[in-house]
């Protein structure tokens, strides 16, 4: 049974006209129960938009499974609706839009409420997650940039928890092409999470649906023998030669060992990487030994430029004794 149109008993029409209501009503409207719109492309930013006609079915006839509010009441009739719809075009809840290419749109400048027209959402509902959203990411980016200043400990832990991402995401490509491939080979395409990597749906979209399985198209025969008979010989390799095979098994956990201990790169020394964000400053003995050393290049360089000058003198010598003697 329908709610009460309102605790005085006026129409919809007349509820809708408090503009804290029609927010209500908006925000039911732009929740996962609201009617279904699209997204396009607007003023080079991505909107939401829905024909005028579903809107207003959608107030008078939800569709099934539809939990209206209790708090907000029913539309009766398509005028009644269509007369709330006006309020939220002239109240800048939304606005008429044109259709100009595929997923593209422009503003239309015709303002009124059509049911055959397109209308697009500019009320985006309550903007506290969105605020707590932005807050965090700014907490995040000062702390990512204060980094070199962490302590020890949160450093070992983000670079634990980076390693263990990165080699879940790796298992987890590797799990779900194995899968493919076993079942490819008898004549299906079975894909665990295949929307897992697809840049045009959101986080949690990405996730859904679960599996896919449908059957390979024709002409693939041939080329499911040929993976179907190297995936055996790779079998018969690693059965009949299992020293090899166990060396690159080893091999790969060592790898995952020295990935954890931070020891792949062992061409820098430990204490190198333990002051890596330590500023290069130079020691007082260092700034001694330089000074020392310094010392000691102009002192040969002094005893240097002694023995030219008496060497000079001995040849002016000699050239003047020679002079005489002519």
């Amino acid at each position: 049974m329908a709610p009460p149109a309102s605790a005085n008993g006026s129409s919809a029409k007349d509820f809708y006209q408090d503009e804290k209501n029609l927010m209500k009503l908006c925000d039911f409207l732009r929740s996962g129960d609201g009617p279904a719109v699209r997204e396009a492309i607007e003023m080079d930013k991505r909107v939401y938009y829905i024909k005028g006609e579903k809107l207003v079915t959608f107030l008078v006839e939800p569709k099934k499974g539809t939990k209206w509010p209790k708090d907000l009441p029913r539309f009766k009739s398509r005028p009644e609706a269509i007369a709330v719809c006006k309020d939220l075009c002239s109240r800048h809840f939304m606005h008429r839009s044109e259709k100009v290419a595929k997923g593209e749109l422009e503003v239309s400048r015709v303002r009124d409420f059509d049911e055959s027209a397109y209308f697009t959402w500019i009320y985006e509902g309550n903007k506290k997650f969105s605020h707590l959203m932005t807050t965090m990411l700014i907490i995040g980016f000062l702390c990512c940039t204060c980094f070199p200043i962490w302590p020890n400990f949160l450093k070992v832990f983000v670079w634990y928890m980076s390693v263990s991402m990165l080699i879940f995401i790796f298992f987890l490509i590797t799990f779900r092409a194995l899968i493919f491939l076993f079942v490819w080979i008898i004549g299906y395409e079975f894909w665990i999470l295949p929307n897992l990597f697809d840049e045009q749906l959101g986080f949690f979209a990405s996730f859904v649906p679960l599996y896919s399985l449908d059957k390979t198209k024709e002409g693939q025969l041939m080329y499911r023998i040929g993976v179907f008979v190297a995936f055996f010989s790779f079998c018969y390799w690693a059965v009949t030669q299992p020293s090899e095979f166990d060396g690159f098994v080893k091999g790969q956990g060592d790898f995952i060992k020295d990935l954890y201990a931070g020891t792949l790169l062992s061409d820098i020394s430990q204490k190198d990487k333990e002051n890596i964000d330590k500023p290069k400053m130079p020691s007082l003995e260092d700034l001694l030994k330089k000074l020392d050393s310094e010392d000691e290049e102009e002192k040969e360089l002094s005893e240097e430029e002694a023995v030219d000058s008496l060497l000079e003198n001995l040849v002016e010598e000699e050239e003047e004794i020679i002079g005489d003697e002519e």
